[in-house]
């Protein structure tokens, strides 16, 4: 997987959501899947970073992308299903969707986690992802192959001292996934779900957690593509309900 060679179409006349699109893995991603054909929906808080990939997008001959705002700590039920209606009416169809988005907080001790501390990871990496996803369901089995990847997280699928809450909001993922897996494959054999986890990566949150890391000769986003190319295409039609890693 971390090999794989993508065809230059393998996203071609595809919608694809990317959440925390404005840095990181997941702006790499919406970049990524634009280059081999996507539409990309632009999802994040900070406007001006989404407007940035938004410009990169375009100036690459892509296609048009479009930008979603949307905070994922403060939204409900009403802002999720107004966010798929609106993809259902301005673009008619949805083929994935990238979960990226994170909210995280540097390691320290279980005892100390407050209930807001709680309450804000479980939102942002749990409840969030499982919302929007319901939300947008009736797109996505619509289409004739869809996918759902969840990024996973290393301390999460191999719990740590000291990583309290966020591998905790992460290690949910990985259930949440399969049971979602085995719900969809005998009524919707089109759409899958998986989760990635792609392991220590120089990122925005790996910095403000490992500040004394050599964040650039550690791998990068751009590193990690194929495996992200692979799992939204349809050569992976086959792998569903599985958490895959990439270390």
């Amino acid at each position: 997987m971390k090999n794989y060679q993508a065809p230059k179409d393998l996203l071609q006349n595809r919608v694809i959501l990317v959440t925390g699109a404005g840095k990181g893995i997941g702006r790499e991603a919406a970049l990524t899947y634009a280059a081999h054909g996507a539409t990309v929906l632009l999802h994040g808080r900070n406007v001006a970073q989404l407007e940035t990939v938004y410009d990169e997008i375009e100036a690459a001959g892509c296609p048009q992308p479009a930008i979603i705002p949307l905070d994922f700590e403060k939204a409900d039920d009403k802002a999720f299903e107004g966010l798929a209606g609106s993809i259902g009416l301005q673009l008619k169809r949805l083929d994935g969707i990238l979960h990226n988005a994170t909210a995280a907080l540097s390691p320290f001790p279980l005892e100390l986690h407050s209930m807001e501390q709680w309450l804000q990871l479980l939102r942002v990496n749990v409840a969030a992802p499982a919302a929007l996803t319901r939300a947008c369901l009736p797109l996505l089995k619509a289409s004739p192959s869809a996918s759902i990847i969840m990024t996973g997280e290393s301390h999460g699928h191999t719990p740590t001292a000291f990583w309290g809450a966020y591998a905790v909001s992460k290690a949910a993922l990985e259930p949440m996934v399969k049971i979602w897996a085995q719900e969809l494959e005998n009524l919707h054999p089109n759409l899958r779900i998986n989760a990635l986890i792609p392991g220590p990566v120089n990122s925005p949150i790996r910095r403000k957690t490992h500040p004394g890391e050599d964040h650039l000769n550690m791998t990068q986003p751009a590193d990690l593509m194929p495996a992200y190319l692979y799992l939204m295409g349809d050569d992976s039609a086959a792998i569903k309900g599985e958490v895959v890693t990439l270390t």
